[in-house]
C-alpha cells in the first residue's frame, strides 16, 4: 500500500499561496480537486491543475461536481506545459505519472510536493450508477483530503460555496 503524505507548512499555520493539482490527464482528478479547494480555501489562494498527458473533459465529472453545487465552468484539460503560471508553493500529484512529473518538475526547485494517490474512476464498469459510485468516490476523497491536509490544519475556516 502507497502512504499518503501530508502537506508540510513553511510556518505555524501558513497556507501555501499557489496550489497546483496534477494528474495524468487533467481531465477528473486534478480538475475536480482545482474546483473543490476552490469552494474550500480562501479566494486570494492561487489555484490551478494540469495533466501529464492531454485529455479530454470527462462529462461524468460535471455530474458528481453538480451533486455537491459545484462546476467546472469552462475548464478545458491542460498539460503541465501549458500553464500560464509556473511558480506553485505545493504541488499534489494525484496518480503515479503525475507524482513522477512532479518531482522531475521540482528537482531544483524548494517546492513542496505531496502524492495523494487517487483511484482511477474510468476503470469502473457497470450500470451508469455503478460508474457513478466511483467519481463520487474519488469526489469524497479529495473533499476529505482538501479539509483535513489544507483547510482544518492550516485553521482555515471552511467557506460557504
Amino acid at each position: 500500500m502507497i502512504a499518503m503524505e501530508t502537506v508540510g507548512t513553511t510556518g505555524e499555520g501558513a497556507m501555501p499561496g499557489a496550489i497546483l493539482f496534477i494528474c495524468g490527464m487533467n481531465a477528473i482528478r486534478s480538475p475536480m480537486a482545482e474546483v473543490i479547494a476552490r469552494s474550500m480555501l480562501p479566494s486570494n489562494t492561487y489555484i490551478r491543475s494540469a495533466g501529464v498527458r492531454a485529455g479530454e473533459r470527462d462529462p461524468f465529472v460535471d455530474v458528481v461536481l453538480d451533486e455537491i453545487g459545484l462546476s467546472l465552468g469552462r475548464h478545458l484539460p491542460q498539460r503541465l506545459e501549458e500553464l500560464e503560471d509556473d511558480y506553485f508553493d505545493l504541488i499534489v500529484s494525484l496518480s503515479p505519472p503525475a507524482h513522477h512529473a512532479a518531482l522531475e518538475l521540482t528537482r531544483s526547485t524548494a517546492i513542496d510536493v505531496v502524492y495523494w494517490p487517487m483511484p482511477d474512476p474510468t476503470v469502473v464498469q457497470g450500470t451508469r450508477e455503478q460508474i457513478l459510485e466511483g467519481y463520487r468516490d474519488v469526489r469524497d476523497r479529495l473533499t476529505g483530503l482538501i479539509e483535513s491536509q489544507l483547510v482544518r490544519r492550516n485553521g482555515i475556516a471552511a467557506q460557504s460555496a
